[in-house]
């Protein structure tokens, strides 16, 4: 089998994740449903939801990419590269880890310390396996310090799944944004040049592991796309953000490749941890509305203009970095920046003059 066409197997990977996934999903939040209790997401007062939810969604999106996966192994030709099966074991080792924090935090809810612990501890597997960043592709200065390797590819793994738990916080925001952020890593790897400046064909098979990880993410927002009828939970969301982290570095690094694409939520992330500490309060306690989704909520837009707002400023944003290179992504990432910025000052200028205008309103109410 491994004699296929590239082209067949690519075919192949994606429609296995996509129909595995479309009976996965269902499945694991029917499964959800019937265990009850904080794996279903209840209606509450003042929102659209109308009925019970299942928050294991997630776990359908993980069937489907390793269903991809091993269906990928006696097609794909890793002959050029025997030491990729190793750093496909690291990515399986470290989700099988990830997967009972996660379900577990699903639950009861893991205090900030055990679920960073439980993070790195995740993180640290892959790259024990050889996932490493030991070069950043498309600079002039791409060797990292052989001291730095580990480090950076752990903090880079732990900061994906956490920019993309802290990003479902609404209906097909994550799965959405995440089937953008894989397929773009893809289209990446089949336009990646080795060191001689010369096509890397060899990248095929990596190609592959974004291709299965978008179809799982497409047929998991058949259910998802608002409204919902199916919530990813913890499980998925942290998956998504740790295999986007791990694929883009899988084979060879796509550092800035990736931060382009999902420039958006690990900004939004990052000034909203920002914003916590300056207000003195702590990075993990949520519920304050200091998203950017959140934002655009509070001044009126429906969920599904901010969800296709932030599709269409993703897939932007993959574009560039599939066209940019060097120094033009660092530009380019400031752009997203200025971007989230502005729109941020924006409504923070909209919020003033909304209750600039209530109190004027209070005062000639007063008068009369």
């Amino acid at each position: 089998m491994g004699n296929l066409e590239v082209p067949i197997q690519m075919v192949i990977v994606f429609v296995v994740a996509l129909v595995v996934a479309l009976l996965a999903v269902p499945l694991a939040a029917a499964v959800g449903l019937a265990v009850g209790g904080p794996l279903v997401d209840q209606p509450r007062p003042g929102e659209l939801q109308r009925r019970p939810i299942g928050r294991t969604g997630g776990y359908g999106i993980i069937i489907a990419f390793f269903a991809a996966l091993l269906v990928s192994l006696p097609i794909a030709d890793r002959s050029h590269d025997l030491s990729e099966y190793g750093r496909l074991m690291g990515l399986a080792f470290g989700a099988a880890l990830l997967i009972p924090f996660a379900a577990w935090d699903d639950a009861r809810r893991l205090p900030p310390l055990p679920q960073l612990l439980a993070q790195l501890g995740c993180a640290a597997l892959p790259v024990i396996f050889g996932v490493r960043i030991e070069r950043i592709a498309n600079f002039d200065i791409a060797q990292v310090a052989p001291w730095l390797i580990a480090p950076l590819s752990i903090i880079w793994i732990v900061g994906m799944i956490n920019a993309l738990n802290w990003l479902d916080t609404m209906d097909g925001l994550a799965g959405g944004v995440s089937l953008i952020g894989a397929l773009v890593l893809f289209a990446a790897s089949l336009l990646q040049y080795g060191p001689d400046g010369r096509f890397a064909a060899q990248q095929n098979s990596i190609a592959l592991l974004g291709l299965a990880l978008a179809g799982a993410c497409l047929g998991f927002l058949a259910y998802n796309f608002p409204p919902a009828r199916i919530f990813m939970g913890t499980s998925g969301s942290m998956f998504l953000g740790y295999a986007l982290g791990v694929i883009s570095i899988i084979g060879g690094a796509k550092i800035a490749t990736a931060a382009l694409v999902l420039g958006l939520p690990i900004l939004d992330t990052a000034l909203v941890i920002l914003q916590r500490l300056l207000g003195r309060r702590s990075p993990f306690q949520g519920g304050d509305g200091t998203h950017l989704v959140h934002r655009l909520r509070a001044a009126g837009l429906s969920v599904r203009q901010i969800v296709s707002l932030v599709y269409t400023l993703t897939a932007l944003f993959g574009i560039l970095s599939l066209a940019l290179v060097k120094e033009q992504k660092i530009i380019a990432f400031l752009f997203v920046g200025a971007i989230i910025g502005g729109i941020l000052l924006a409504l923070r200028r909209r919020a003033a003059a909304s209750a600039s205008n209530q109190e004027s309103g209070e005062g000639h109410g007063s008068r009369a």
